[in-house]
C-alpha cells in the first residue's frame, strides 16, 4: 500500500503501537468482566425466559465482542502482517474505523437505556426531566455521527490532527451526558424516599452507585481529551479510548446485577424481574385502588392487635396521584407521586 508523501510518522513504537497493544490487553480484561457479569445475570434470571433486559445484554455483549475483534485485527495487521514494514504503519486500517462505529453504537445504546430508566422512575410525575434528557441524548447522537464522518475522512494517522475537533466535541458531549443522566437519576431517586429506613437506605445506595458509574465513564472520557490535547502525535489517547465503550457496558451490567447485593429483600430462590432493572419491584396502581388497599391493611392490623408504624398512614391522608407498591409486601416503596404528608 502506497503512503502519501509527507504522511509518514517518525514513530516511537513504545508510545504508538506499544500503547495500542497495552490498550488491547486491558480491553480484553474488561471484556472478560463483561462476560462474567452477563453470565451472572442470566444465571440469576433463568426462570424468567426471554425478557427485555436479556435481549439488551445480548446486544451489548455482541457489540463489545465485535469491538474487541476489530481491535485485535488492527493489532495483528500492524504488528504481524506488516512486521518490519514501517511504510504501512501510518496508514489507517479499516478495522480501526469500524471499531469507532461500534464504540458509538455501544455508548449511545447505554445512554438510551439509562434514559429509559429515567422514564420508569418518573411514572406519576412530571415528564419534563425525562423528555429533556431524551432530547439531549438524541442531539448527542448527532454529534457522534459527525465523529464517524470525520474518522472516515482520515486515511493516515496524521490526518487526526486536522479533525481532532470532532474527538473533543464527541467526548465532551458524552461526558456531559454521563453527568446529567446520573444527576437526573439521583434527583428522581431522592424524590422517591418513603420514610422507611431500609427502603431509604436502598435508594441511597442506588444514588451512590449511579453517581459512581457516571463518574467512572466521565473520568475516562476526560482522560482521553486531556491526553489528546497534550500528546496528539502519539497513540496513547487512542489506546485509552479502547476502554471507554467497555466501561459503559460494564457499568450498565453492574447496575443490573447490583440489585442482588443492594436490595433489602434477599430472596434465596432468585428475585423477580424489576421494572426499572435496579432492584425495586414497581407496580403503579390508581389512587382509588391504592387507598382502599392501604386502609384495609391498616384496619386489619388494628383488629389483629398489631402496631402500625407511625410513618404509615391510611392513603386517604395522601395527596392524590399514582402510588407505587412492591409486589411482595404492598408498602409504599419508591416512585411515589408526591408522597404522604408527615
Amino acid at each position: 500500500m502506497s503512503v502519501p508523501p509527507g504522511s509518514r510518522l517518525d514513530l516511537d513504537l513504545n508510545s504508538t503501537f506499544g500503547a495500542f497493544f497495552i490498550g488491547f490487553a486491558v480491553a480484553s480484561i474488561l471484556f472478560g468482566l463483561t462476560s462474567v457479569q452477563a453470565l451472572v445475570y442470566f444465571q440469576t434470571h433463568l426462570h424468567q425466559g426471554i425478557t427485555f433486559y436479556k435481549i439488551v445484554i445480548c446486544y451489548l455483549w455482541i457489540l463489545d465482542a465485535m469491538q474487541l475483534a476489530f481491535i485485535a485485527h488492527m493489532i495483528y495487521h500492524y504488528l504481524v502482517i506488516n512486521y518490519a514494514n514501517p511504510s504501512v504503519l501510518s496508514v489507517i486500517v479499516w478495522s480501526f474505523q469500524a471499531h469507532i462505529v461500534v464504540d458509538v453504537l455501544i455508548i449511545y445504546a447505554v445512554h438510551l437505556l439509562y434514559v429509559q430508566r429515567l422514564w420508569i422512575l418518573s411514572r406519576g410525575r412530571s415528564k419534563i426531566l425525562p423528555s429533556l434528557m431524551t432530547a439531549i441524548v438524541i442531539v448527542g447522537s448527532g454529534v457522534a455521527i459527525s465523529l464517524i464522518w470525520a474518522v472516515y475522512q482520515c486515511h493516515v494517522f496524521t490526518d487526526f490532527i486536522q479533525v481532532e475537533w470532532s474527538t473533543f466535541l464527541t467526548l465532551s458531549t458524552t461526558c456531559f451526558l454521563d453527568m446529567t443522566i446520573a444527576g437526573s437519576m439521583c434527583y428522581l431517586l431522592m424524590a422517591s424516599r418513603t420514610g422507611f429506613a431500609k427502603t431509604d437506605s436502598f435508594i441511597t445506595k442506588l444514588m451512590t452507585y449511579s453517581l459512581h458509574t457516571g463518574l467512572l465513564t466521565s473520568v475516562c472520557s476526560l482522560t482521553v481529551i486531556i491526553i489528546n490535547a497534550t500528546m496528539p502525535r502519539n497513540f496513547i489517547f487512542l489506546s485509552v479510548n479502547f476502554l471507554t465503550a467497555k466501561l459503559y457496558v460494564n457499568a450498565y451490567l453492574a447496575l443490573l446485577n447490583a440489585r442482588r447485593y443492594l436490595s433489602p429483600i434477599n430472596e434465596k430462590r432468585g428475585t423477580p424481574e424489576h421494572a426499572d432493572g435496579c432492584g425495586v419491584q414497581i407496580n403503579v396502581v390508581p389512587y382509588s385502588e391504592a387507598t382502599a388497599a392501604s386502609n384495609n391493611a391498616v384496619n386489619s392490623n388494628s383488629e389483629a392487635g398489631l402496631t402500625t408504624p407511625p410513618s404509615v398512614k391510611p392513603l386517604s391522608t395522601c395527596r392524590r396521584g399514582l402510588l407505587v407498591f412492591p409486589s411482595a409486601n404492598r408498602i409504599a416503596y419508591t416512585n411515589i407521586a408526591d408522597a404522604a404528608e408527615r
